[in-house]
């Protein structure tokens, strides 16, 4: 992460400049007037934004591997295109009577070998042999998809033996009619927290913590706006935020809160946490925004347990944020530090940032814990949706292999 600035006459003209050379996608760490327009001269403002550095480039010699892999897969594919086509199958079929028993044996041998071979090009570089878990060719296509998902190979094999021990024979024959069965499966796995309007005189208080950069405060706007102005209801929304650390969260949660016109307060230690709760206590939602913090760093985690310890008028809930981009194993890692506290749902951000969605299906598995919702975007408040199971498999299940 590094620091740039950027200066203009106005803040507008700031704002507009960083906007055509980064993009929506940056953080505001701090803004200012550094002269007052007079009228003989203009006035200058500063913003100082937050971008991310460049990845590491790959490795000469990763490159390398990635490529002859990928020429193996194209070798395969051209072979059985070649030998094994349409084409081919309807030339010899003009040779045989039409519709004939030899036909649909010769198309339905194409079809497996097609399947054989997707799996093949998804799984080339594991050179790794199964020999607890017979895979039928009819399911390499499924298990394939699955896998490239970011599933947790525990789960997908697991799941593949209950699949191939219970699902009727008469059903495997069509691979398409094997994807329903299997996203009906793995939809009654995954645990979904249904959003539920409260009405007066009940409150709900939410607190979200996680990792740094997973969008925490961008989602905190998102939701003030959705329960202040999107519902069937117009709720009044408090928020708080606990994250004093960075000048420019503290600057984009104030500008959000003006906007929609919500009450605000800056909180930095539990005696100040409890009196902020009860200055907000007229509000139906109050959302309360932490700092982030590596899920190794235990004093900043054991900090945010003290401030739940206070005396408040209705129960906070504590929302685990995390990024649907990191792996599945990291995700663990985090769940079970964070696990100090006592998270009661996770809501997932950046799922346009990838269509891969087997880590999240995996950390649900595992940890029983409900997903309340998905940020899909950087629009406040438009790219934030109710966590939907059928979302979440589009991403597993829907990708083609090449």
């Amino acid at each position: 992460m590094k620091l740039k600035t950027y200066t203009a006459e106005t803040y507008t003209e700031a704002l507009k400049k960083i906007k055509q050379e980064l993009g929506d996608d940056v953080v505001i760490v701090s803004s200012k007037e550094i002269k007052k327009k007079t009228l003989t001269s203009p006035g200058l403002y500063e913003i100082v934004v937050a971008i991310e550095e460049e990845p590491k480039k790959i490795s000469k010699e990763t490159d390398d591997v990635m490529l002859k892999i990928s020429n193996v897969a194209k070798e395969i594919n051209k072979t059985v295109k070649e030998n094994f086509s349409y084409k081919n199958v309807n030339s010899v079929s003009k040779k045989l009577a039409p519709e004939s028993d030899e036909i649909k044996a010769l198309k339905e041998e194409f079809k497996k070998l097609s399947d054989t071979v997707k799996f093949l090009q998804a799984t080339i570089w594991d050179l790794t042999h199964k020999e607890d878990l017979e895979l039928p060719p009819e399911f390499s296509e499924i298990y394939a998809l699955s896998r490239a998902s970011g599933m947790s190979e525990k789960h997908l094999d697991e799941i593949m033996r209950l699949t191939i021990k219970y699902m009727p024979l008469k059903m495997r024959k069509n691979r398409e009619t094997i994807k329903r069965y299997f996203h009906t499966l793995l939809k009654k796995m995954i645990p979904i927290r249904i959003e539920r309007e409260i009405k007066p005189p009940h409150k709900k208080i939410m607190m979200f913590v996680g990792p740094t950069g997973v969008g925490k405060t961008t989602t905190i706007a998102k939701l003030a706006a959705r329960y202040a102005y999107k519902l069937s209801t117009r709720h009044k929304v408090g928020i708080i935020t606990l994250d004093t650390y960075r000048i420019g969260a503290v600057e984009q949660l104030m500008t959000y809160a003006k906007m929609m016109k919500l009450p605000i307060e800056t909180v930095v230690d539990p005696s100040d946490f409890e009196d902020a709760l009860n200055t907000l206590r007229h509000n139906d939602y109050i959302l309360i925004d932490t700092v982030g913090s590596s899920q190794h760093d235990k004093e900043k985690i054991e900090k945010l347990k003290s401030f739940l310890k206070v005396d408040s008028f209705a129960e906070i809930n504590v929302n685990l944020v995390l990024s649907a981009v990191t792996k599945y194993e990291d995700l663990v890692d985090i769940y079970n530090n964070f696990s100090i506290l006592p998270i009661d749902t996770f809501i997932f951000t950046k799922l346009d940032e990838t269509k891969t969605y087997g880590n999240i299906f995996s950390l649900l598995l595992d940890t029983k814990k409900p997903v309340s919702y998905f940020s899909i975007g950087q629009e406040v408040p438009d790219d934030l949706i109710v966590a939907d199971a059928n979302y979440l498999l589009e991403g597993i299940l829907s990708k083609e292999l090449s």
